[in-house]
């Protein structure tokens, strides 16, 4: 990916105190290896270097508008699934980098298009969607697959995830694992609640990448949906349904190591 016409890298930080003195060592090797570090962001860039932890990851790619160029993570933070480099392992990282011994690996994402009694949103998400209420009210939702009723939810909410994001929020409330690469999308249920008039599957359902799940509240809950994406909040009024998809629109991330997800799996969380 290297090359003598652009050799541009976007160091992307956090605020936190140890974030910043890796990203100003990082500068300074990245320099002396006739790198360009630019000031401000460059969509020109070969390369976008996150450091902090995967909440850095997620708020980089979604206040740069899920650019087409590749991310690597230095994880300065706690958990970082998304931040796989250490950092003291930063000079093997530009090393690899610069003799191209690494593999471009594709991120699919969560659509959500949201509509509303007068108009229709575009959300889209990393690691997953959250149709919860607000407040911490229960959500009495019906949900379809493909245009088929599944079931009427009641409960604290619906998480839709990725299978990057199948590691996240969605499997701290009981989803299944997925690997990165699966075309799929889950529906992972908050605390369902089971009685004559609402039927909720107690567990995640797996549903393929060209599926349409949508979800559509109850007339008198409509203004109480709050929906979160990547941690994010959102409020529409009036909603009538939400459709969810996997879109064409992805993101990308360099990987040195073919066995790094499922390492990376049983250090996180083994």
């Amino acid at each position: 990916m290297t090359n003598e016409k652009n050799k541009i890298i976007n160091i992307i930080s956090n605020y936190n105190k140890e974030s910043q003195k890796m990203s100003k060592l990082l500068m300074g090797k990245l320099k002396k290896e006739n790198f360009i570090v630019p000031d401000k962001y460059s969509n020109d860039a070969e390369l976008n270097i996150c450091i902090g932890g995967d909440g850095a990851f997620l708020r980089a790619v979604h206040r740069h508008n899920f650019p087409h160029i590749p991310f690597i993570g230095i994880n300065t933070g706690h958990l970082g699934f998304f931040q796989e480099i250490l950092p003291e392992n930063i000079d093997q990282f530009i090393d690899k980098y610069i003799n191209n011994d690494y593999i471009v690996e594709e991120i699919l994402l969560v659509k959500a298009d949201v509509c509303t009694k007068n108009n229709c949103f575009e959300l889209f998400g990393v690691n997953e969607i959250v149709i919860k209420g607000i407040k911490s009210k229960v959500v009495h939702l019906e949900i379809f697959i493909d245009q088929n009723h599944l079931e009427n939810f009641c409960g604290d909410g619906i998480i839709v995830s990725t299978p990057a994001g199948s590691t996240a929020y969605n499997f701290a409330s009981g989803g299944s694992i997925v690997y990165p690469s699966l075309n799929i999308l889950q529906i992972t249920p908050l605390s369902p609640i089971n009685s004559k008039a609402y039927r909720s599957l107690p567990n995640s359902a797996i549903v393929p990448g060209d599926s349409m799940i949508t979800i559509k509240p109850e007339y008198r809950y409509e203004n109480s949906i709050l929906i979160i994406v990547d941690g994010i909040e959102y409020r529409y009024d009036d909603i009538t349904e939400i459709n969810f998809s996997v879109p064409e629109k992805t993101i990308y991330k360099l990987n040195f190591d073919k066995n790094m997800y499922w390492n990376n799996l049983k250090s996180k969380f083994l």
